[in-house]
């Protein structure tokens, strides 16, 4: 579970009483699909021919640009989620990876998921020994694709979730 018990007002919606405004969610959905896209070959690798968890990642690039609901973008997340089922390692976490991404349209706090799974992913792609030096590299990765406006939010919730987040935060 990534979702902390008491909410972040600052990763809720204006409209559902928070502070996040439509341009920083979207901003946070758009950082989430590069955090899944990245690691997407290695679902594609173990995977071939599942289109799922890339349709996830693609649903919420069009949710960000207004061509496709909230709903619809979910439900590709939940798909994605589905192709992980009965995998394993860093294919499974790929897919999570994706399916956190486009659930980012119906919670923002779904961004966090799609980057811790994908930095397990990365560290599940290689040796035990480089495990945790991969997972680093790709945190950093991550931080390097933050936006400008929502970089001081993302990595201030990545601090206060980095333990439900399986510590992947850690750089």
């Amino acid at each position: 579970m990534i979702l902390p018990p008491v909410r972040d007002p600052r990763l809720v919606t204006i409209r559902r009483g928070g502070s996040l405004t439509d341009d920083d969610h979207r901003l946070l959905a758009l950082w989430s699909a590069a955090c899944a896209e990245h690691v997407l070959p290695l679902f594609e690798q173990g995977a071939p021919g599942d289109l799922r968890p890339r349709a996830a990642v693609e649903a919420i690039r069009a949710w960000t640009r207004g061509e496709t609901g909230m709903m619809a973008a979910r439900a590709t997340g939940g798909h994605a989620m589905a192709a992980a089922r009965d995998k394993h390692g860093a294919v499974r976490f790929a897919a999570y990876a994706a399916g956190q991404a486009a659930c980012v349209a119906q919670v923002a706090e779904h961004d966090l998921g799609a980057a811790a799974y994908a930095i397990k992913a990365v560290r599940a792609s290689v040796d035990d020994t480089a495990s945790d030096e991969a997972g680093r590299a790709e945190c950093r990765w991550q931080h390097a694709q933050l936006p400008a406006p929502v970089r001081s939010l993302v990595l201030a919730d990545q601090a206060r979730r980095n333990p439900l987040c399986w510590f992947v935060f850690d750089v």
